[in-house]
């Protein structure tokens, strides 16, 4: 038998407290690997495509509405190029499990806006043309099999039309991919003029927020001071950053995503290695006169505690590795739906081998102790014991 055979007949001679333990160590690598990549989707940097563009939105909730006016006095001050609008609509499609995000927009000045957004400019024109009409990502189409021309339902939650109906129909006039695949803003476009027309009179002129092209990137800032000082006494005053700087803010709202993360799987790490300890622990216990024979037969004591360690390593590193194997899968699934929303859910390398590392220092640790009991083992008190 050699040492490879020795360590795994060892790990498994209690095969129900061993496989415990394993389904522990995967669960909790599984919730490593996918809570890291779920906090460097928030808390990462943002790859923004247009660094000319700021983000005007209400100063004090991103619910409240601003009036389209703001547009016509934007323009007019200087360092700013163009402005544009959109809102958030809400609404369900096919049950509340579908949810993308959709935004009535200025057809041909929103895709102006953003340069990095590519359609067909047949598309784009029918998509101006037609009131009823609406453009989504590629990819999103892909996922639900839509083709152009299919009617898409869209049951409104927030947005009703002026006669009390919730049910919005769209046709499906074209679709859109980016070349900036980290671009969270891409969603299911509809055409403004229809929106405006059968929503309620109350809300006739208001939309969310601004996307704001300025003419020169490196005063960004000093036209956004600009922007925000302009509207401060009005009924709706504004706050006004670059796009990313937005992204950043909005993440914040639901707190730092990076910290809550950290908390989760520092306690869930901690209880791990408690257990973890446990069971080597009590395993080398069990088997102190084995080790003894062990001795007998010429093992030194470094031998005999390197079994000890490796022990501690392969049931960590098993583990491990088997949660990171299923977090792949689990993200590589996930992954196309989130992109919809968020952009992107990219399970990084360096994730994958910060768990390894990790696994391997737990084994480290947990095994540590038992390893250096092993070395230290005296032959005759051990099999008087």
């Amino acid at each position: 038998m050699n040492a490879l055979s020795l360590i795994w007949a060892n790990l498994f001679r209690k095969k129900v407290r061993t496989f415990l333990t394993l389904f522990s160590i995967l669960v909790a690598f599984l919730l490593f690997t996918l809570l890291r990549t779920v906090a460097g989707a928030f808390g990462g940097d943002i790859d923004i495509a247009g660094v000319d563009r700021l983000q005007v939105s209400p100063k004090y909730s991103i619910i409240d509405l601003m009036p389209v006016t703001h547009m016509n006095e934007m323009r007019q001050l200087e360092g700013v190029e163009e402005v544009v609008h959109s809102t958030w609509f809400g609404g369900n499609y096919q049950g509340v499990n579908n949810f993308f995000p959709k935004f009535p927009v200025q057809p041909r000045a929103y895709f102006e806006m953003y340069p990095e957004f590519v359609i067909d400019p047949a598309q784009l024109d029918e998509f101006e043309r037609n009131r009823l009409g609406a453009v989504a990502p590629q990819l999103l189409a892909d996922n639900f099999g839509w083709q152009v021309g299919d009617r898409i339902p869209i049951e409104g939650d927030i947005w009703m039309q002026d006669d009390g109906s919730r049910l919005w129909e769209f046709e499906l006039v074209g679709t859109y991919t980016s070349t900036n695949e980290d671009n969270a803003f891409n969603g299911f476009l509809i055409n403004f003029d229809y929106f405006e027309e059968a929503r309620p009179d109350q809300t006739e002129g208001l939309v969310g927020w601004f996307i704001v092209r300025v003419t020169n990137p490196d005063e960004a800032a000093e036209v956004a001071a600009q922007i925000d000082e302009l509207f401060e006494n009005s009924m709706s005053p504004t706050r006004s950053a670059t796009e990313a700087e937005a992204l950043r803010q909005f993440a914040n709202q639901v707190g730092d995503i990076g910290l809550m993360m950290n908390g989760i799987l520092s306690a869930v790490f901690f209880t791990i290695l408690l257990l973890t300890a446990n069971t080597m622990t009590q395993a080398f216990r069990e088997r102190v006169p084995e080790l003894a024979v062990l001795k007998t037969l010429g093992f030194t004591d470094l031998s005999v505690a390197s079994i000890v360690l490796a022990e501690s390593l392969l049931l960590c590193i098993l583990g491990g590795a088997m949660g990171i194997g299923i977090a792949v899968v689990v993200s590589n699934a996930i992954s196309p739906q989130i992109a919809t929303f968020a952009g992107s859910f990219n399970l990084e390398t360096t994730t994958i081998l910060a768990g390894f590392a990790i696994a391997a220092l737990l084994g480290v640790v947990v095994g540590l102790s038992p390893a250096i009991s092993a070395r230290r083992l005296q032959i005759v008190e051990a099999l008087r014991k």
